[in-house]
């Protein structure tokens, strides 16, 4: 039985989105027949105070949570001081491990947490490292303008993540423009495309509750909604455009999000934009009713971030079967998957006119709505689900393996 180690910072049941995905590849391969354990820390990302076991069995896979302070993760000087305590205590494992997995999985949270990998290399020669990159550093820094790139201090951490990324044995991306963006770091290392899945994920479209689409979009024909985290990565300048041009149409718009950038959003928004509305989170339990409420789902992202992270929710909106209204720039992934697919639209300041006049259409013809949806949970199910990545996954880790031992 081939094992496999699996590191993030955040694990079930924190609500975290990532933690779950974490959670679902260190399930999946286990009943793909490998030995998983999984290691993170014992704190939650949003409550304070919280805590969990720290080690326990779930489903056959082992957890063991390494305990830390309650450092803030919201503040800048607590997600620093969790990286520095996650990232030590992960590469000091590996002088006392007596038990080195065939694979090492790490994840992008705590930020650098990569570099914990570079013990077990020094160490372990025949543990094979794989980074699954859901947030590109230090580009991520540089995109929020944390650390400027041409700086001393961007240009060392550029140095570092080179040093760091051509040591891995495969680099999993969330999609062509982080590809890029990888491949500039380490031309050399292996590439796999490992998107993160939808958190639900029916076998066909459900059906729209009529109590919570009239809470969402009133009466209007056409509904859209942006649910979510809307943070630094996210913008809504386009889209605010988007909804100006369409006032007075039956189109509605709603934000059901949470984040650092949501009160921006919120006053951003006048007392005429009337079809513009906001909901609150939505629980995991109410989460396919709400996305199947919408006739259409928007994500974002900022031009600045691109390559830098993909927007989870563009998988959610296909899974749900669902088009998706992208902002960003063309080149970003969902942009790309948007087009090759045909199961959406990118908006840009140039594309605000002709994507008003395409929705009005959609308004006033459901039959071609009903195409697109259709369109988009077959074209979730055969690229994006959990099973198509996950069965991925263990056929690149099984050949990595053996390649090794060949």
């Amino acid at each position: 039985m081939p094992s496999v180690d699996v590191y993030y910072h955040f694990l079930p049941p924190d609500d975290v989105v990532s933690a779950r995905h974490f959670a679902d590849l260190a399930q999946g391969l286990q009943e793909r027949g490998w030995k998983v354990r999984v290691f993170g820390s014992n704190r939650s990302c949003r409550a304070n105070g919280a805590s969990y076991p720290l080690s326990e069995t779930l489903n056959k896979v082992e957890y063991n949570r390494t305990w830390r302070p309650d450092f803030p993760q919201n503040r800048a000087y607590g997600r620093i001081a969790n990286a520095i305590w996650m990232c030590g205590s992960w590469a000091s494992k590996a002088i006392w491990e007596q038990n080195p997995p065939d694979v090492m999985i790490t994840g992008t949270d705590p930020i650098f947490s990569v570099a914990s990998s570079m013990a077990w290399k020094a160490t372990f020669h025949s543990t094979k490292l794989v980074h699954w990159c859901f947030d590109l550093y230090p580009d991520a820094l540089f995109a929020e303008g944390i650390v400027p790139g041409n700086s001393f201090s961007g240009k060392a951490l550029k140095s570092m993540a080179t040093s760091i990324l051509q040591n891995q044995d495969i680099l999993a991306n969330l999609g062509p423009c982080m590809a890029d963006r990888l491949s500039s770091y380490a031309p050399q290392t292996e590439q796999m495309e490992l998107t993160p899945w939808a958190l639900v994920e029916p076998d066909s479209l459900p059906a729209t509750d009529s109590k919570i689409r009239s809470e969402l979009f009133g009466t209007a024909k056409l509904g859209l909604l942006y649910s979510g985290s809307f943070g630094r990565a996210h913008c809504y300048e386009d889209i605010l455009a988007l909804a100006r041009k369409l006032r007075g149409e039956s189109i509605s718009f709603c934000f059901a999000v949470r984040g650092n950038r949501v009160e921006q959003l919120k006053a951003a928004i006048t007392p005429e934009d009337t079809n513009i509305r906001f909901a609150g989170f939505a629980s995991a339990a109410d989460l396919e009713k709400r996305l199947a409420a919408a006739d259409i789902h928007i994500a974002s992202l900022n031009p600045e971030w691109t390559g830098c992270v993909v927007p989870s929710k563009f998988f959610g909106s296909l899974a749900i079967g669902r088009p998706v209204l992208f902002s960003g720039a063309p080149e970003a992934s969902p942009a790309r998957w948007a087009e090759s697919h045909k199961v959406g639209w990118t908006l840009t300041p140039q594309k605000v006119d002709p994507i008003a006049k395409m929705l009005s259409s959609l308004a006033a013809n459901p039959l071609q709505l009903g195409e697109l949806q259709q369109r988009s949970i077959q074209a979730y199910q055969t690229h994006f689900s959990k099973k198509s990545n996950l069965d991925r996954l263990d056929t690149r880790l099984r050949m990595l393996i053996q390649s090794s031992n060949n």
